[in-house]
């Protein structure tokens, strides 16, 4: 039975450069189908074979640290065998608990599990201590603690009376496994939340202890891959492989890995790697290659990982309950993350912090984002290209619950493509780019923007950040062609949008995009608010708005062979409580458009048109 649309609310080859051949061999290798394939996604369940390595140490959670480890009826601790290994080697992980942080790794090695076992690396220890205090209030002596503050960057006269500074700090605590919320003092105490008192070292709970295993971060890091020599050794430039593994309760960040610049505390800035406007031929070769596989990051007080150097692949793992980012890549080329579930980051609500599930961040070319769930973000972006990128692909995603799905900042040239985009308060964001070119994506509830401002380099709050993505009068070139844009009831806003502040009107006159066509509109409401919004236009506020698409159509000469259906009544999609975005009925008088060449490429279609949208019409 097909379910009608809006029936319920929506929450939840030749001689090629290395380069271009890292792109062309991940979209020959993307999926014929130019939508979300359904997965599955996320980590699947394995049983790792011992690997042909150089030399195999196995650990466990109670190895013996004077063991050689190379034998498995006698493993040695996994802080052992991450001084001992050298490039080539693997670490072979028991099932259990390690109760570890702080590893340093430079070496190009692989660390795994043991066949079908589950380890588990936490940065936390079992608290079991307790001091009972008046009014249902218990403590304990605590030596791990890790306070901190906001960045440089951070503006208190803005988000001082929305985000207190206690949620800065990085401790976490957890009541059989459940996460508490940090509080400014004792009085403020309940079940659900804890205060750390950092000048006498204690942490304080409002929920009695007694019979419940609590835990508190004990590292704020699992593993830190230095470019610099460590246990002796000089890096050997290359990344680890991981599969298999989880990381959680970690205090900051789970994984590190180098770049040129050494990691950063929690108070510094940790992304300025490169300074200013670089090269990538100058930047990410520090640490290459890293690959992560069926791995599970959760609970990191402020993100999963930061990941620099090229070559970097992240696939079919789980990243959950982050802080400021989950997944944070930053001036690295020739990346790939695919499948992955990416869930509910800034879950402290921080405000001014600008968060984001996955940031591309600083100067990252060829980033490819294929195939991911983004989902469950309501306090915070999806996937952000931010600063200075170029030539990214953003294609097959399925984007649900945040504030703005694809958001793509500062940079040039990306295509976005097959993507379906559900309940955002914004499913694409285009800011002071160029090149940004959107094909054949769903959006339900979703809009789109397309935006320039005044920001340059002079004076701004970020310093040489601007510098390195178009200037002021380069921010255009955008393509908005064969998408599927569809509002439910009482949603009003408008689906399609571009703006400019009118102080700029008299400076840029050429639109923003080059081409907008052959997209599809469906509303279930009239409304009073616009189909269309258009800047910049003849007028004081720069910009207008259009009901219609002919309204639209006569103004701007775009959209020859766009349709609206507004009001749109009955069944649009096969089934949205379902998650089935195939449209369930070719709309009458919609056609299939032409599909631009470099959408067949990504996409894998092999027809030279398609109806509007991520999917094709269901079959009967």
């Amino acid at each position: 039975m097909l379910m009608p649309l809006f029936l319920v609310p929506l929450r939840r080859l030749g001689r090629l450069p290395w380069p271009v051949l890292f792109v062309l061999g991940v979209l020959a290798a993307a999926p014929a189908a130019a939508q979300p394939s359904g997965g599955p996604y996320g980590p699947i369940p394995q049983s790792y074979e011992v690997p042909a390595a150089g030399t195999v140490y196995y650990v466990s959670p109670n190895g013996d640290a004077a063991a050689p480890g190379t034998a498995l009826a006698r493993p040695t601790t996994l802080e052992s065998a991450v001084a001992r290994v050298v490039t080539g080697d693997a670490i072979v992980l028991r099932g259990g608990t390690y109760r570890v942080g702080g590893l340093q790794l430079n070496q190009g090695i692989t660390l795994q599990p043991y066949l079908g076992e589950r380890p588990v690396l936490k940065g936390t220890r079992v608290a079991s201590e307790w001091e009972a205090l008046r009014d249902n209030v218990w403590r304990t002596k605590w030596t791990t603690l890790f306070p901190a503050g906001p960045l440089g960057w951070w503006r208190r006269e803005r988000e001082g009376m929305r985000t207190p500074l206690h949620r800065f700090n990085n401790d976490m605590v957890f009541v059989d496994g459940r996460l508490l919320k940090s509080a400014g003092w004792e009085g403020e105490l309940d079940e659900d939340s804890f205060y750390v008192d950092y000048t006498n070292g204690y942490v304080y709970l409002g929920a009695d202890p007694k019979d419940r295993l609590v835990e508190i971060t004990a590292h704020d890091i699992a593993l830190h891959r230095p470019s610099r020599p460590v246990h002796g050794k000089p890096s050997d430039g290359k990344g680890p492989t991981i599969r298999g593994l989880t990381f959680t309760q970690y205090a900051y960040r789970a994984i590190d890995i180098e770049g040129k610049k050494p990691s950063t505390t929690a108070d510094q800035e940790p992304t300025d790697d490169p300074v200013g406007v670089s090269d990538p031929a100058d930047h990410g070769k520090e640490v290459v290659g890293t690959t992560l596989e069926h791995v599970t990051i959760s609970f990191t007080s402020r993100v999963a990982g930061y990941f620099r150097g090229d070559g970097l692949t992240i696939r079919n793992s789980l990243v959950s309950d982050t802080g400021t980012e989950g997944i944070y890549v930053i001036g690295s080329s020739d990346v790939l993350l695919e499948r992955n579930i990416v869930r509910r980051n800034n879950i402290e609500q921080l405000t001014g912090y600008f968060p984001a599930a996955v940031k591309i961040f600083n100067q990252s070319y060829r980033v490819v984002v294929r195939d991911n769930l983004v989902i469950d973000h309501p306090h915070s972006n999806g996937v952000w290209y931010d600063v200075g990128n170029v030539d990214g692909v953003f294609a097959n995603n399925h984007v649900e619950g945040t504030q703005i799905g694809f958001f793509f900042e500062i940079s040039r040239d990306v295509v976005v493509a097959g993507n379906v985009f559900v309940d955002n308060g914004q499913g694409i964001r285009v800011l002071n780019s160029a090149g940004a070119r959107v094909y054949h994506n769903t959006f339900l509830n979703s809009p789109v923007l397309f935006d320039r401002n005044e920001r340059s380099a002079k004076d701004d709050h970020f310093g040489w950040h601007p510098q390195t993505g178009p200037d002021v009068d380069e921010r255009d070139g955008h393509v908005f062609e064969g998408n599927l844009l569809a509002a439910g009831p009482g949603f009003a806003k408008p689906l399609l949008n571009f703006e400019q502040p009118a102080a700029l009107c008299g400076q840029l006159t050429r639109p923003m995009t080059t081409r907008v066509d052959g997209n599809a509109y469906f509303r279930a409401d009239l409304g009073d608010e616009p189909l269309v919004v258009w800047s910049p236009a003849r007028n004081k506020d720069c910009r207008t708005g259009f009901a219609t698409l002919e309204a639209f159509r006569k103004a701007t000469g775009l959209e020859a062979q766009g349709k609206a259906w507004v009001p749109h009544e009955g069944t649009l999609f096969r089934s949205v409580e379902l998650r089935r975005f195939e449209l369930a009925a070719l709309p009458p008088g919609m056609q299939e458009v032409a599909v631009a060449p470099e959408a067949l490429e990504v996409l894998g279609w092999s027809g030279p048109t398609h109806v509007p949208g991520a999917h094709p019409v269901a079959q009967q």
